[in-house]
């Protein structure tokens, strides 16, 4: 996870279920170093079938494979990690719960909420929203002036990946705010050619070294 620095999710927000197989093997095609699942309001079980079929995707590639929200449900489906949010109890319940070696990633939208997550004992988290996305509604962007701070604490002790409305447009402005590593949803899977994007992107996290 340290080495990481392009984080993609397959969203079935953005997705079709008979789209999904395709969009993971871009995703990987194109570099991305770790990938979600992520499937709000969908039922269990769905959500077990998928991740139990792009889960060997990206372990025959050495990628690390993350659901979203269900800490019982990612460890059934052989994933690598699971990922929680702010509202999805405390992280020591879910450390409990999980295999030794199992990764958690925490959402956080503040300095104070990234420095709990490092007390915590979360293996990365999610950094933002930085900018307005149709991803997380009602949620208030946070802005690019947090970021050096929250690289050069946490950063220091966990990856940190910025998210949020992170585009072509705005991926240099974030990297010149001291960003390292970012999460893309849809500027990856609704490009033209996702496996192209992913890779442009790739060029410019890693021509600025990581913290």
């Amino acid at each position: 996870m340290s080495a990481a620095r392009l984080y993609g999710i397959v969203d079935l927000n953005y997705l079709a279920e008979e789209d999904l197989e395709e969009a993971t093997e871009s995703l990987l095609d194109g570099g991305v170093d770790v990938l979600q699942l992520r499937a709000k309001g969908r039922l269990l079980p769905e959500i077990l079938k998928w991740a139990r079929m792009l889960g060997p995707l990206c372990r025959d590639v050495g990628v690390l494979f993350i659901v979203n929200d269900y800490a019982d449900l990612a460890r059934e489906a052989g994933a690598d990690g699971v990922h929680l949010g702010q509202d999805d109890g405390p992280l020591a319940a879910a450390r409990d719960a999980l295999p030794p070696g199992f990764i958690i990633g925490r959402s956080t939208h503040s300095p104070a909420q990234a420095a709990a997550a490092v007390i915590e004992g979360a293996d990365y988290i999610g950094f933002g929203p930085l900018f307005p996305t149709p991803t997380k509604p009602g949620r208030p962007a946070i802005g690019l002036e947090n970021i050096s701070q929250v690289e050069a604490g946490v950063g220091s002790k966990l990856p940190v990946f910025c998210i949020g409305g992170i585009n072509s447009g705005n991926l240099g402005q974030v990297i010149e705010a001291g960003a390292r590593r970012v999460v893309m949803v849809s500027e990856l899977l609704q490009a033209k050619d996702t496996e192209e994007r992913c890779r442009e992107v790739k060029d410019l996290l890693e021509a600025n070294p990581a913290g």
